[in-house]
């Protein structure tokens, strides 16, 4: 069955990157590809960012079963590691990651943990 849990990151933006590029990592580590066909196959998620000063807060909401949770979160964790990612006009935003962790889910994030277990 299916567990909904939250991923927090930090992490210091490049000069010029786009804030979106942390989002676009995390897709691509637990789905393939930025696009793709159908609900991600390991974790369908949601990142959101939230900028304060030269660090970006990254939360990735994720709805995993529960044998492949830590498989999640350790391919939200390698692919912010890397600090590094290749946006789809082909331009390279860099950031340099200063915390990952696993954290509970917010109360404002409920209703989004439930539509991601739910999902096929």
């Amino acid at each position: 069955m299916r567990e909904a849990f939250a991923v927090e990151a930090e992490a210091e933006l490049g000069e010029g990157a786009d804030v979106r590029a942390l989002g676009g990592a995390v897709t691509v580590a637990l789905c393939g590809a930025l696009e793709h066909p159908g609900p991600c196959p390991l974790a369908p998620h949601r990142t959101t960012t939230e900028p304060a000063g030269a660090v970006v807060r990254a939360r990735v909401v994720l709805a995993a079963e529960a044998d492949r949770r830590d498989e999640a979160v350790d391919r939200v964790r390698r692919a912010l590691a890397v600090g590094r990612f290749t946006d789809p006009e082909g331009a390279e935003q860099r950031w340099r990651l200063l915390a990952c962790r696993p954290v509970p889910l917010r109360e404002a994030e409920q209703a989004l943990a439930a539509r991601l277990v739910s999902l096929p």
